[in-house]
């Protein structure tokens, strides 16, 4: 009976050890998943910000192309007026 006793202790002490296994290794996951929750609210953020920039900076090209292409039509109708006089 002595030795079903141990045996079955022995059990019970494997069976502890498995569980505080598994809680460490919850814990590890749990700690990096953490991690990556901050990275990712991080990468959000920055990503936001990129996009307003981003279209900040379309916006201020199709100006600058618009101008351009204006100055190109003034310059044209300039040099064409500019060789009908000579």
């Amino acid at each position: 009976m002595a030795g079903q006793g141990a045996s079955l202790q022995n059990y019970n002490n494997e069976l502890v050890k498995c569980i505080e296994d598994l809680r460490e290794k919850r814990e590890e996951i749990n700690r990096q998943i953490l991690k990556e929750e901050e990275e990712k609210a991080k990468i959000q953020r920055d990503l936001s910000i990129l996009t307003d920039r981003l279209s900040k900076i379309n916006e201020a090209l199709a100006r600058k192309i618009n101008a351009r292409n204006e100055y190109d039509r003034t310059i044209q109708d300039t040099e064409d007026a500019y060789m009908k006089i000579l």
